[in-house]
């Protein structure tokens, strides 16, 4: 025992003139244009685990281990550039403030869809636009194709067949082009799209879109590109808003969110409802008029996390959305969708992590008929995947990357014989490395195998990304394989169209194929941005509708070759003065060979410009913004008849241009007024066809939104 209280003894006297464990606590605050900042990160660069965010007031307090190494303090929040501290060894404890700069090109933005690991955009291999909360903002869109058609060319959503929107991304149908949330698929199609409406913009932090292949990391349908919208996460200690706007057309709009963070619990809650009864268009030239059909939405979502430890974070999630559509006197349209999803993140050591998760997503359409008032469904896709991830980080720079996912896909139709269903699985694997022998050089090689059950389809996609810096420029080239696995819609459809012809399935189609290359520059420096792109797709295989004599209807099939060719140029400014410009252009060039059963209808020249200035004072600042969108002509071969494919009329179908004029005020703490004019020039097209834009003229909406939690912080 005696023996025992000695060696106590000597360890109590010996850590009181060495300590075992010394640490050292640096407190202080962070500013972004005079402003304290809510719920900025602050990372120990050295160990990335110890981090912390920004309270209410914008303070931070941070405990560091040791106190003779020399440590560097990393702070980061959306909208700005990253800044650096270092501590000196024995440094006493302190406060240290930081003064975050705007950054003004959004190169600092960490972006993960390109790669599927975090990466700052400016360091990304694989080109990728973003586009941030405060551009949604100024945009005020409600959904995915209003904002994406206001701030990218080459994009148009129009009208296909009964008012569904239908997607041109550069030459690729919606059906080529992956949209995610959060990383996850979502379910349901119609005519070959997802349901946009789904896609609302409140409470999205930012959206990155990779144009091109990229079934190397997402498999099927990202043949043309992704679009991946990233919701936000709470950081402050609560929040609450609600919003409200009122536009032309009874166009009427009501938000709700509400989040807390407790630590090592956070939730966030949002409740959006949306309501337009339609409206009417008139054909100039013969007074001809149309009903545009209106629609009211409910979409409530919810997020939930929960950090076990330092090492384990969950995640959870569901949705519900409900959309109804005035389509007939008689009966009503409906859309319905159920979702969740749980995710685990464990961070292994400092440099393994693995990703483990399941996500849920059914999507119903349904009649309603008004006398009966009986809901009758006819059409439901259920997903249920399960995925894994594995990422393991090399002298602190080079990433290695596997994978692999499982889906269960189902699918019940009224396109279907005797609505009847069809279901089968997919399973991948893939692999990347994201290798950094220099800062200046960048390399990133990937590989994926997908198998579907049906008809055992099988497909390899490899990619490879190459990034050069030197001075202030950033030269990229890459290739990637795509490919789009037939959908059972393809394979099994037997379905009247409208009394006219049979549209028939066809079980031995085969995957659309294509080889994607491009190559870019980019020039940045203070406070300008500069970047052209040019790409190549060479798709073979391509899927759509082709006449058969036999069966006296349109079949599924397979076609040649298509190529498409393009260039995409950006330039963007923003000033101190608070003068922010960006001018982007793309030219897309179609090469169909003639006979083939599909034209291009895609327009080849399209633009967007953004004009707006800004300035912002304790208790008032404002911004006022000009966005236009500019759409070229296109002259398309249009079928004299659904049974032949060598009779054709030309068709030219007139450019247009469209402008909106916006002005966000904060009035006093959390207080925001938005108020709008679309379409100031007030073009009406003479004649609407598919893809003309159902406006009748230059339209009004006012906004507000309240951020309750403001009113007392």
């Amino acid at each position: 025992m005696q023996r025992i209280l000695a060696i106590v003894c000597l360890i109590f006297c010996c850590s009181l003139t060495h300590p075992l464990i010394a640490q050292r606590t640096v407190k202080g605050t962070v500013f972004g244009n005079n402003e304290t900042l809510i719920g900025a990160s602050i990372v120990l660069k050295e160990n990335s685990k110890i981090a912390t965010t920004t309270n209410a007031e914008g303070h931070y307090t941070l405990s560091l281990p040791g106190n003779d190494t020399e440590y560097t303090l990393q702070v980061s929040y959306m909208g700005y550039t990253r800044e650096e501290r270092k501590l000196k060894p024995h440094q006493p404890s302190g406060r240290i403030d930081f003064h975050l700069k705007e950054d003004v090109n959004n190169l600092d933005v960490v972006v993960v869809t390109g790669t599927r690991t975090p990466k700052l955009l400016k360091d990304a291999p694989i080109i990728t636009r973003v586009i941030t909360a405060s551009e949604i903002q100024k945009v005020d869109a409600t959904h995915i194709g209003e904002l994406l058609q206001s701030e990218l060319p080459g994009i148009e959503f129009s009208y296909s067949m009964n008012q569904q929107v239908s997607l041109n991304m550069q030459g690729f149908g919606g059906n080529s082009v992956l949209f995610l949330i959060d990383g996850e698929r979502i379910a349901g199609e119609t005519l070959d799209n997802v349901d946009y409406s789904r896609l609302n913009l409140d409470n999205v932090e930012r959206i990155e879109i990779v144009k091109g292949a990229a079934s190397s990391l997402y498999g099927s349908n990202a043949v043309g590109g992704v679009v991946n919208i990233i919701t936000r996460k709470v950081t402050e200690q609560w929040t609450a808003n609600v919003n409200t706007r009122y536009g032309s057309h009874n166009e009427r709009r009501y938000g709700a969110n509400v989040g807390f963070n407790t630590g090592r619990f956070s939730s966030i809650t949002n409740v959006q409802h949306t309501n337009d009864e339609g409206y009417i268009v008139v054909n100039k030239d013969d007074n001809d008029t149309t009903k545009v059909m209106g629609n009211r939405t409910w979409n409530i979502k919810e997020n939930l996390q929960y950090t076990l430890n330092k090492q384990i974070k969950l995640t959870g999630r569901a949705g519900y959305f409900f959309r109804e559509r005035n389509s007939q006197v008689a009966s009503q349209d409906r859309y319905r969708d159920f979702s969740g999803g749980l995710k685990g993140v464990y961070d292994i050591n400092e440099q393994s992590n693995l990703e483990l998760a399941y996500s849920f997503d059914q999507y119903d359409k349904s009649t309603y008929l008004l006398q009966d008032q009986n809901d009758v469904r006819n059409y439901s896709n259920v997903q249920h995947s399960l995925r894994g991830l594995y990422s393991y980080t090399f002298n602190n720079k080079n990433i290695l990357t596997v994978g692999g996912d499982y889906l269960r896909d189902y699918l019940m139709s009224y396109q279907f014989r005797d609505n009847g269903d069809y279901r089968q699985y997919v399973a991948d694997a893939f692999v990347q490395f994201d290798w950094n022998p220099t800062e200046h050089f960048n390399v990133l090689t990937g590989l994926r195998y997908d198998y579907y059950s049906d008809n055992h389809i099988n497909r390899l996609s490899p990619k490879l990304g190459l990034m050069y810096k030197v001075g202030n420029c950033s030269l990229r080239g890459s290739y990637s394989a795509g490919f789009r696995a037939p959908t059972l819609k393809e394979k099994y459809m037997v379905f009247d169209m409208a009394n006219i012809f049979m549209i028939y399935g066809n079980p031995d189609l085969k995957s659309e194929t294509s080889h994607n290359f491009s190559l870019s520059t980019e020039y940045t420096k203070k406070y300008y941005n500069v970047s052209l792109t040019g790409y190549y797709n060479l798709v073979d295989g391509r899927i759509t509708t082709a006449w058969d004599q036999a069966l006296k209807g349109q079949v599924y099939t397979n076609i040649d070759n298509i190529k498409i060719m393009g260039v995409d140029a950006n330039a963007s400014a923003k000033w101190p003065c608070g003068i922010s410009t960006r001018l982007s252009y793309t030219y897309t060039h179609e090469d169909i060979e003639k006979g083939q059963p599909i034209v291009s209808q895609t327009r080849p020249h399209t633009a967007t410009a953004r004009i707006d200035y800004g300035k912002s004072w304790k208790n008032y600042g404002f911004n006022i913004a000009l966005n236009g969108r500019y759409l070229s002509k296109v002259t398309a071969d249009e079928y004299v008849s659904s049974t032949s494919y060598e009779e054709t009329v030309s068709v030219t179908y007139p450019a247009y241009s469209i402008w909106k004029l916006s002005l966000t005020q904060k009035v006093w703490k959390g207080i925001n007024i938005t108020l709008a004019a679309d379409n100031l020039f007030n073009y009406v097209p003479t004649h609407y066809y598919n893809n003309s834009p159902y406006t009748t003229g230059t339209t009004f909406t006012a906004g507000i939104s309240l951020d309750i939690d403001r009113l007392f912080k």
